[in-house]
């Protein structure tokens, strides 16, 4: 949520990012809620101090009244106002490219080249989803059974090879020296300190859903029937409003969270899209990264989130690009927003595997999330989101790591969790 005084100082630039994002709102409703409310505050704050004053019993009841019906009129004003609030979309940086669509995101970088091509293409590349069927790894026509489209069973050295991912990424990003080498390569200046695992809850209500910005009911997110409670979309979700109405000491900072949960979304609006393999499931498991900095960390933060990202790609030596969005698929509540996009050989395209958002104190204003200075000032915090691991990777590793004999190679840095497995293979 934006500072409501930033917004009446500074309605152009609110007017064109409402633009460039593509944000259905009216701001001149906000501002004239706004003005309202300040109104009805002022007369009831003027009756309040007329009722201090007054010594005659029969004005005293008429102010009561007075003051009553002026308070029931400000308390749907200000709930109008806050509703609207939630609407207003963040400011982007100033690098945030100006766009319509993905077509206007910036490739700033690629890595690494396919294995597939420097083989000579000596055989017919496949798809993940033809892999996995003919090694019997995915099912998804029995899921179909049981839970409808774009659900599945995953099976087998899949499974394990999932699993091996996370371990492998919860090994990384809890070990300070790890996160010393990515500093140092990125001459990046931020803190060492290391993720601290952690298991969120999957539910979350609906006030700290909306605070984070995150919950889309229309397209995203499933609710419960008969309940409060949300299905999380992903591990930040939850984590983003751990702190919320607290205030936290700035020698705590940053704090990192490496969030593992199984994830749920709807994906309405996506009809007939990605509907073989397990690129775009309703109920997939993802690794994620979130922290809370102090404002003048909160962008070095976030291109430090993209350097751990970059490395773990390298790592699993998978070819990929980094992906800079544009404003109108940043994101609501987004600042910036960074995609890694990996080479996948069975579908000829760069496909997204992981984003990086930088929200501010955006969310932080909306969760009331502080953090007091040495100073003894408090201030909003700021945070950051970005994907680990989901199980994206695992449709990359099988399609850059497919071998003539219709088997899959396992990324060495994989093997010591896969008890030094090789090879998938039937």
């Amino acid at each position: 949520m934006l500072d409501i005084k930033y917004i009446r100082e500074n309605q152009e630039v609110v007017r064109n990012v409402i633009k460039t994002k593509r944000v259905d709102f009216d701001l001149d409703q906000l501002l004239a809620v706004d003005e309202e409310r300040r109104r009805l505050i002022q007369k009831s704050e003027a009756i309040r101090a007329e009722q201090k004053k007054t010594t005659d019993r029969e004005k005293a009841g008429q102010l009561k009244t007075e003051f009553k019906d002026f308070e029931e009129l400000l308390s749907r004003t200000e709930a109008e106002f806050k509703d609207l609030m939630l609407k207003v979309p963040n400011i982007p940086t100033e690098d945030t490219p100006i766009g319509a669509s993905e077509k206007d995101n910036v490739v700033i970088k690629k890595v690494g080249e396919s294995r597939l091509s420097a083989s000579g293409g000596d055989f017919p590349v496949k798809n993940h989803w033809e892999l996995a069927q003919e090694l019997d790894l995915i099912d998804k026509e029995r899921a179909a059974k049981i839970a409808g489209s774009r659900f599945a069973y995953i099976k087998g050295d899949l499974v394990r090879l999932q699993f091996a991912l996370i371990q492998f990424a919860m090994d990384q990003l809890t070990d300070k020296k790890t996160i010393q080498k990515i500093i140092k390569k990125n001459n990046l200046k931020v803190s060492d300190k290391p993720f601290v695992p952690v298991l969120p809850p999957y539910l979350i209500n609906t006030e700290s859903y909306r605070a984070t910005g995150r919950l889309n009911s229309a397209e995203v997110t499933y609710k419960l029937e008969g309940e409060d409670l949300w299905l999380n979309a992903s591990a930040e979700h939850s984590l983003a409003p751990m702190y919320q109405n607290e205030v936290l000491n700035e020698s705590e900072l940053p704090i990192r969270y490496l969030g593992y949960t199984t994830a749920f979304r709807r994906e309405a609006g996506t009809y007939g899209k990605d509907m073989e393999g397990i690129l775009r499931m309703h109920q997939f498991d993802k690794l994620e990264m979130e922290s809370f900095t102090v404002k003048e960390d909160g962008i070095n933060e976030h291109l430090f989130f993209v350097a751990v990202q970059e490395h773990l790609m390298e790592q699993l030596s998978l070819p990929f690009q980094v992906v800079l969005k544009c404003t109108a698929e940043i994101g609501m509540p987004n600042a910036r927003g960074v995609d890694i996009e990996v080479w996948l050989p069975g579908q000829n395209a760069y496909r997204e595997t992981h984003t990086a958002d930088y929200m501010t104190d955006f969310q932080a204003r909306r969760l009331r999330t502080l953090v007091r200075r040495s100073d003894n000032k408090t201030e909003l915090v700021h945070t950051n989101d970005a994907t680990a691991l989901s199980q994206r990777p695992l449709i990359a590793i099988l399609e850059n790591f497919q071998q003539k004999d219709g088997s899959i190679e396992i990324p060495k840095v994989l093997r010591k969790y896969m008890g030094g497995q090789k090879e998938i293979k039937k």
